[in-house]
């Protein structure tokens, strides 16, 4: 029941879903969700953590990067349900479909774009 709560949660903020509607085209580093999406390290690296924290992302490290990506193959059936339901409501929205045409121009920063928090997940 606390993972569907915590779930649940993690999806009521629009920078949350948002990051989920990049995710669903393709991993991204912190730095590339900062550029689509306007907002600061700190603000784009507490988000993913709490919906790493959710269950619904994945990160992996190489060298100073973090890459958070989702696999939708090996998420629990609640995770991949409310998934569905974030993938299919947003597929019309303007917001949402203006970050998927900025991400096509996103790139990664340089060592600013590290993320302290992904490495601890990393080794974990």
């Amino acid at each position: 029941m606390r993972d569907l709560v915590k779930a649940a949660k993690s999806l009521s903020d629009e920078t949350r879903l948002r990051i989920l509607n990049l995710l669903l085209v393709r991993e991204c580093c912190v730095c590339e969700v900062m550029q689509v999406l306007n907002v600061s390290q700190t603000r784009a690296s507490r988000n993913l953590n709490l919906l790493y924290d959710a269950g619904f992302l994945k990160v992996r490290g190489e060298g100073l990067w973090a890459y958070y990506s989702i696999d939708k193959s090996s998420l629990p059936n609640h995770l991949s349900l409310f998934l569905n339901a974030v993938e299919f409501g947003l597929a019309d929205n303007k917001l949402a479909s203006l970050d998927r045409e900025r991400l096509k121009e996103a790139q990664r920063l340089g060592p600013q774009c590290a993320n302290p928090l992904a490495a601890e997940q990393i080794s974990t």
